[in-house]
């Protein structure tokens, strides 16, 4: 089914906290609704009330989760939540984050967005130590790591956490709540993105500006790479846990992970994504009659390429919004019908014409094969495929859905393979230069398209 796995790529996870707030627990859920395009399967919040911990968490969408009566006892003016799509670890409740410990030197709760590549090794490590994990996510390691110096009780939290922080090897943003404070981590690379807003006299910290705006926050700055930020009643501190600082930002993040109306270190999604189109035509240009973008990921650049082009923009594709995450497929016939019922060409705006069909990659190559079926069922009488990302080519290890290179098309096939793959009349990408020149930028990771990883890989590749 389209729509089983959406886009081809599933989405990393989303957190969101709150600081100094009344009912926080509630400003919290208004973030993590905004961050659902994160992750679908589950959700938590907890809340810290006068010392006392309060958690709820379970599998499902945000507003499935929660209501006005359970979000009534999670009080207090401090709150962290999360929303997860699985990465390292299965899909079951004891992943299901933000992760809640108690410990006689005070209990903590963490959420964490992104994947640690150095994670077998450390459990080992952790294990040998004593330690029981609860869970498979590799998440649940930094909580052993910053109390694993059993014999140093007093020891102050943030020197633990700066320990645990620099033993950690790959893409993360965490959020570590006490009963007196929230803290703020990125890892040193940049890979993933965290912000911070004021509301009020508190503050809100959240994966995507987007959520900001929701609920009212005012941005302030970006948690920096190898930086953790303290938040509680005397304001913000920051310190460092390293030196080596990098911006390499997942490109993916500006491709397709991000809500367009986000704003990722300076740089508005729906301009990048814009400017890759307007770069696309540049790059690969084609005699067409309409531009069609996919819905919805897409469309920002499909836009761009019909601005550059001059061809009429068209919504030849339209998605439905109201189709359920499970939605039952009791036979392979149905199941080959699911991507109608997500999505669907526009006869009489197609039929005809010379299509330029946008898309913002191709991973497997199964969802593209269908929609350029769908477009020429429709009558369109050429599909030309114009990818506003390059090839696809590497396995990533930092939280995205990638995990083998022999699930990734073009790992193995050239462009013209692909395209005769996915019966398009043509299929072109976008070039790797045009990313950074797209972002005003110097620096991205772009592992997934190159190889090339930012960090050491731990026998991971």
């Amino acid at each position: 089914m389209y729509g089983a796995s959406d886009r081809e790529l599933h989405e990393e996870c989303g957190v969101f906290g709150v600081f100094g707030v009344e009912d926080a627990a509630s400003i919290v859920y208004y973030g993590l609704h905004a961050l659902q395009h994160r992750g679908q399967e589950g959700t938590g919040i907890v809340s810290v009330d006068d010392g006392n911990f309060h958690r709820i968490k379970g599998e499902g969408l945000v507003t499935e989760i929660f209501n006005e009566e359970n979000l009534a006892t999670l009080g207090g003016n401090m709150a962290i939540g999360h929303v997860r799509y699985s990465t390292t670890g299965g899909s079951n409740i004891e992943n299901v984050q933000p992760f809640l410990f108690r410990h006689n030197t005070g209990g903590f709760a963490l959420a964490h967005n992104g994947n640690l590549v150095n994670s077998k090794q450390l459990v080992r490590y952790l294990e040998d130590k004593g330690s029981l994990f609860q869970s498979t996510s590799d998440s649940e390691i930094l909580a052993h790591l910053i109390k694993k110096e059993t014999n140093r009780p007093n020891r102050p939290r943030i020197e633990s956490i700066v320990d645990a922080l620099n033993m950690l090897e790959g893409a993360f943003a965490f959020l570590i709540m006490t009963a007196n404070r929230i803290y703020a981590c990125r890892d040193k690379y940049g890979l993933r993105p965290l912000s911070i807003g004021r509301l009020g006299n508190g503050y809100v910290i959240s994966s995507e500006t987007c959520a900001l705006e929701v609920t009212g926050a005012e941005f302030i700055r970006d948690v920096e790479p190898g930086e953790i930020v303290t938040i509680d009643r005397h304001g913000i501190r920051s310190s460092d846990y390293s030196q080596y600082k990098r911006h390499e930002m997942c490109a993916m993040e500006y491709i397709y992970f991000a809500r367009p109306d986000s704003d990722i270190e300076g740089c508005n999604v729906h301009a990048f994504r814009r400017e890759s189109g307007r770069l696309l035509w540049e790059e690969s240009p084609v005699e067409a009659d309409i531009v069609v973008g996919v819905p919805d990921s897409s469309l920002s650049a499909a836009i761009g390429y019909a601005e550059a082009s001059g061809i009429p923009y068209e919504m030849g594709l339209i998605k439905n919004k109201y189709i359920g995450r499970t939605f039952i497929q009791p036979s392979q016939s149905m199941r080959e019908k699911g991507v109608r019922m997500k999505l669907s060409a526009v006869k009489s705006l197609v039929k005809g014409k010379r299509v330029v069909l946008i898309d913002d990659s191709v991973v497997r190559g199964t969802t593209s094969q269908r929609i350029v079926g769908m477009l020429r069922e429709a009558g369109a009488t050429e599909v030309h495929m114009r990818i506003a990302s390059p090839p696809i080519t590497d396995p990533c290890y930092y939280g995205v859905d990638m995990s083998t290179r022999e699930e990734l098309i073009s790992s193995s096939r050239s462009v013209d393979e692909v395209c005769r793959t996915i019966g398009a009349d043509s299929l072109r990408f976008l070039s790797k230069e045009a990313l950074f020149k797209a972002g005003s930028r110097s620096e991205l990771c772009l592992a997934c398209f190159t190889g090339r990883y930012p960090t050491a890989l731990y026998g991971n590749k």
